[in-house]
């Protein structure tokens, strides 16, 4: 099954679909928020753009709802109402904002959807407590899906604690990799596969498994989640360079600033060549650069053939992503609007 092209997806239908996870979720993401205590709830509220820094109702950006969409939809792909998975779907949107507000402090970024992150406004001990809280929610979320078998409750824990261990250890990879010279290709494929594909292949899995079904479609499911995981991390490794600060919400050129060793810049490394030697004559430096260098330091990874890289390997995991969605058999109208999401995600520009 081919890579969609832009004329084969279709953006309002997307829009419809995200509308309509923002309806079935949100309300019982503010739910199962409200059982968190009095002293973190206002600051779990700013990070979810519910409430402004005084708590005051605010209509802040809350991201597309990307994962849940990706469990509602896996849960129609095997038949059954997206109903089934609501309670799995908002588990996995839980997870996910413990592991930004957590990354935005151990990354040291100051803004996040267009404000300040909660650390940058609230302090460091704050957004680990409100990081902890949501991971706390998230697993009570899960048991207490309602209509589901005590079987498939345990397994969902199960394999919502494996991700967790996946998350942790890609995390302390991509940190490690800031203080390496020698990081290869291949371990930044392997960093992606740990940071951020396992909890869109969870989102899948677990949208398959409450909607019941069979063992094979469920592996197939997964293995697109992941494929589709790993294309979006080399996607944020593409925006943390050259991505617009307007539609990001981060500051240009934020990777480079914090000396990351994402995929662009170790593939440019690894390419040999004049632009690759300068590049590592700079960016290797124990110095800080400044913001003329930042740029030549960009302007010499896309030189070294880094960026084209990145793009080429984020459309061979689409593509192996669809691949495996084929293999899951889904209904048509659903396998249409996954591909579409497929596209979304490894073409976004934020």
């Amino acid at each position: 099954m081919p890579v969609s092209t832009d004329q084969s997806v279709r953006p309002a239908e997307l829009d419809t679909v995200f509308a309509w996870v923002q309806d079935s979720i949100a309300p019982r993401m503010r739910a199962a928020v409200e059982r968190l205590p009095a002293s973190i709830r206002g600051v779990v509220g700013y990070h979810f753009g519910w409430f402004d820094e005084s708590g005051r109702p605010a209509n802040g950006a809350a991201g597309k709802l990307l994962r849940p969409a990706l469990t509602l939809l896996c849960a129609q792909a095997v038949g059954a109402g997206a109903d089934s998975a609501v309670g799995a779907a908002v588990a996995i949107e839980l997870v996910h904002n413990f592991s930004l507000l957590h990354d935005d402090v151990m990354d040291g970024d100051a803004t996040r959807r267009h404000r300040p992150a909660v650390w940058s406004m609230y302090g460091v001990p704050a957004a680990i407590l409100a990081g902890d809280a949501l991971l706390a929610l998230a697993v009570e979320v899960l048991a207490e899906a309602p209509g589901t078998a005590p079987p498939a409750v345990t397994g969902s824990v199960s394999t919502v604690c494996a991700v967790l261990r996946e998350l942790i250890d890609g995390q302390c990879r991509d940190i490690a990799f800031e203080g390496r010279d020698d990081v290869t290709v291949e371990e930044c494929l392997a960093m992606a596969g740990g940071k951020t594909a396992p909890l869109l292949r969870c989102a899948c899995e677990l949208g398959a498994v409450h909607g019941g079904g069979t063992p094979a479609r469920v592996a197939a499911l997964k293995r697109f989640g992941w494929h589709l995981g790993v294309g979006f991390q080399l996607v944020d490794d593409l925006l943390g360079i050259w991505g617009d600060p307007r539609l990001t919400g981060k500051p240009a050129l934020a990777d480079l600033r914090a000396g990351k060793k994402s995929a662009p810049v170790v593939a440019a490394l690894a390419a040999g060549g004049q632009a690759s030697r300068y590049l590592a004559e700079l960016y290797l430096r124990p110095d800080p650069l400044d913001e003329d260098e930042l740029v030549t330091v960009a302007r010499l990874v896309e030189q070294a053939g880094g960026r084209d890289w990145a793009r080429a390997e984020a459309d061979r995991q689409a593509q192996a992503a669809l691949t495996h969605l084929s293999t899951a058999d889904p209904h048509p109208s659903v396998r249409h609007t996954l591909a579409d999401l497929t596209y979304l995600v490894t073409h976004r520009d934020h």
